[in-house]
Order: structure tokens, then C-alpha cells, then sequence
């Protein structure tokens, strides 16, 4: 790893050495140009941002409360990318892997947002020239299902197609070469996103990758990389999942509840102390019949939501569906949306040591604390819902606006 790092500075600097006298580049300059003047517009808004008479009056929804780390800053911030913002999707490619993905089962993320960025005529441009970034139409987790095989388990599959697809468009284009990869980006919600980057180095360290595997311990880099949310659609219904009636918060009989496989470094500890030894916390492998985990889910105060295998769980968007307060447990793991949103304020988190006293911390968090979290909770539900077509501010619109952000961190000099 370190050895890559270093090659890639020096990269950098006989690159740099190799276009110091050249003539700029118009287009990005003009481009880098328009956000250098957005970058002054949300650093004035950061100062202003005690001023709540600020506020843009907007009919469809106007973000303030708890819930926000800054929700003026927001606003201006996603008022800017609404109006400025363009992504080229590069056209190489044929489906399967390519300009498609899984619209069903915990990678349903991937395909939704392949499909909804494809087709939006408010942020795609068909003219690379106007691009503020440029999006790498491949699907991991098509690529495994086509061409990966379980027998044999060549990984290398990923570094063919990932390796050939850059080179292909590095090569018929120069947008790739003109800013090493910085203002483009690739989505992935299958456990070995990231491994599918590392196979090109410049998309590795340099791009923005967007990841439902948001984990620090694999090289993720909120500065430059995006979290987003793994959400379970298992028949491909976007509406499937989400309860529309729900108990008030104080008619929820269960203190907290988990159904989920045992496996990962986390669950074994919930496991070892939680499963079959208290009627106030329900923890299962599997449901039993008699029950039902969308009515456990409904009628449980918190969800315990450990990660699994990987630092991504759908059980997290499914808790905020169900508005069961989500009890996190993970390490490493970057929210998604943690720029914008403040999970203290929604969320219980806790750390794997403090799971034997899971049932004292959750009953010592009073009815007013309770009833809090719970509000900001139903608030924040309307950023992971996913409609088609998407909705201002829904989930489709928080990773756009992550992505935004990322973009606004990176200066590409012509």
C-alpha cells in the first residue's frame, strides 16, 4: 500500500512538471471557475448560519431541526446542486455489466441508483464539457454474478473488466487523464466494492467511490469517498419495505429486537449475551413462524442493528422504515449522509464492550429523551425513502448531494 502511495506522488509531480507552460484548459478552467464561487457561497452561509430569517421559503420541504449538523448550510448547499450541478455517464459498455444492476435483494441500491442517474434529465448532461463529474457505469456486483466463478474464485475477473473499462475511456477521452480520475466517480454496494478499485490505483485513491462498505479500516476516506445506505428490497417493490402505519412511540411493547444471521465479529458478543436470556430484548437467528419480523420491527422501541460480516447492515434503513430507533453497533463504519446528518440525534450508538449492558443503556434513556429521538427519527425517514421518479430531498438526492460535496473538495487546476 505504501509503495503505491508513493508512486502515485511521483506521478503527480512528473505530471505536474509535464503540463507547467502548457496552455489551460478553457472549459475546466470556467467550470472550476463557477465553483469557486459556490465554495464562497457556502462559506457565507456558514457564517450567516445563526440567522435562522435566512431560510429559503420552499413548498416542498424547508430542512430544519436537530437532525441536521447545519441545515442552512444545507439548504444552500442543495439549492446550489440543484441548479449548477451536472454528471456525464460515460455510454461505453453493454448490459449486463454495465449501465445495469440488481433492483432487488441488499444491493438493490446499486441498480436503483444506475437506472435513476441514467435517466434523470435534471443532473445528467449529455455533453461531457459542462460535467462537474464523471460517473463509471459498472455494476460489481453484475460483474461477480456474469463472470465470477464460485469454484474457481479468480478475483482478477474485477481487475479485467474494472482495468479495461478505465483504459478504454482514458484512452477515447481526456477527461480522465486531464484530472487523474479525481472528478470521476464509481457505486457499489457489493462487500468487494472496494476491493474492485484497488485493481486501478488512481480510481482507488484518487476517484470518488461511492460505497454502501464504508469501513475506515479499508482505506475508506470520507473526504473524498461517499457513503451511502444498503437498503433490502427483496421482490423489487420500492414501497415493500416501508411500513405506513406505525404505533406511537409509547405503544411499542418490546424494548428492543434483532433477527439476523450469526456471523461477522460483532453479532457472536450480542449473541452471547442477549439471545434466549430476556422477554425485553428479542434477539433470533431466525423468526419464528408464529411471528413476524416487520410486526416485531413495528412494535419494538429500538432495533439493534450490529454489522455482519462487512460494516454495512439494511436492518439500519429498515429500523428507520419501521421509525424503531436504530441502536448501532459497528467499527469503522461511516454513516451514510454523516456530513449532512446527525445520527446522535436519531440513533443510539453504542460500542461492542458496552453490549452486556445493552438493557441498561436503553432504559436509562428517559421518556423525554426518547420521545425526541423518536420525532427526529420520523423527520429524517424522507431522506432514505426511494421514489421513482425520485423526490427532492429523498435518498436518490442525499447521494447526489454527497457526491456534490466531494466534487466541491477537489480543485482541478487546466
Amino acid at each position: 500500500m505504501q509503495r503505491v502511495v508513493e508512486n502515485l506522488i511521483k506521478e503527480l509531480n512528473v505530471e505536474s512538471m509535464l503540463r507547467s507552460g502548457k496552455k489551460r484548459d478553457e472549459k475546466m478552467e470556467k467550470i472550476e471557475s463557477d465553483l469557486v464561487r459556490v465554495r464562497e457561497l457556502i462559506k457565507e452561509a456558514i457564517v450567516n448560519s445563526r440567522n435562522s430569517t435566512l431560510f429559503v421559503e420552499d413548498e416542498d420541504y424547508v430542512p430544519k431541526g436537530q437532525i441536521y449538523r447545519n441545515p442552512y448550510v444545507f439548504q444552500r448547499s442543495y439549492l446550489l446542486m440543484e441548479r449548477m450541478f451536472k454528471i456525464f455517464v460515460y455510454e461505453e459498455g453493454e448490459p449486463p455489466l454495465f449501465h445495469y444492476g440488481p433492483c432487488k435483494n441488499i444491493y438493490s441500491t446499486e441498480g436503483i441508483f444506475l437506472n435513476m442517474i441514467e435517466l434523470s434529465t435534471k443532473f445528467r448532461t449529455h455533453d461531457p464539457d459542462q460535467a462537474h463529474l464523471f460517473f463509471l457505469p459498472f455494476s460489481v456486483v453484475m460483474i461477480l454474478e456474469h463472470l465470477f466463478d464460485p469454484i474457481i474464485r479468480d478475483k482478477a475477473v474485477l481487475e479485467r473488466v474494472v482495468g479495461d473499462y478505465v483504459r478504454m475511456v482514458s484512452a477515447k477521452y481526456p477527461y480522465w487523464n486531464r484530472s487523474l480520475g479525481a472528478d470521476h466517480f464509481m457505486l457499489s454496494c457489493h462487500d468487494w466494492g472496494p476491493r474492485a478499485t484497488w485493481y486501478v490505483h488512481q480510481l482507488y485513491f484518487t476517484s470518488i467511490r461511492a460505497l454502501c462498505n464504508a469501513n475506515t479500516s479499508e482505506f475508506f476516506n470520507p473526504r473524498k469517498d461517499v457513503s451511502f445506505p444498503e437498503i433490502n428490497f427483496k421482490t423489487g417493490n420500492i414501497t415493500a419495505g416501508l411500513i405506513i402505519e406505525h404505533p406511537s412511540s409509547f405503544n411499542r411493547t418490546i424494548l428492543a429486537f434483532f433477527a439476523g444471521r450469526l456471523h461477522g465479529r460483532i453479532r457472536p458478543t450480542l449473541f452471547e449475551h442477549w439471545k434466549d436470556k430476556d422477554e425485553d430484548i428479542r434477539v433470533y437467528e431466525k423468526v419464528p413462524e408464529s411471528l413476524s419480523y416487520q410486526e416485531l420491527m413495528k412494535n419494538s422501541k429500538y432495533c439493534l442493528c450490529p454489522s455482519g460480516f462487512e460494516v454495512a447492515s439494511p436492518r439500519i434503513v429498515e429500523a428507520i422504515y419501521a421509525e424503531c430507533v436504530p441502536v448501532l453497533i459497528s467499527q469503522d463504519y461511516i454513516l451514510p449522509f454523516s456530513d449532512v446528518l446527525d445520527w446522535t440525534k436519531f440513533s443510539i450508538q453504542i460500542s461492542v464492550g458496552e453490549l452486556p449492558n445493552l438493557k441498561r443503556i436503553l432504559m436509562g434513556i428517559n421518556d423525554d429523551k426518547y420521545r425526541r429521538i423518536h420525532e427526529s427519527l420520523k423527520q429524517v425517514k424522507r431522506h432514505f425513502v426511494v421514489n421513482d421518479p425520485p423526490k427532492r430531498y429523498d435518498v436518490f438526492h442525499m447521494l447526489i448531494h454527497s457526491l456534490w460535496l466531494r466534487r466541491l473538495n477537489v480543485r482541478i487546476y487546466g
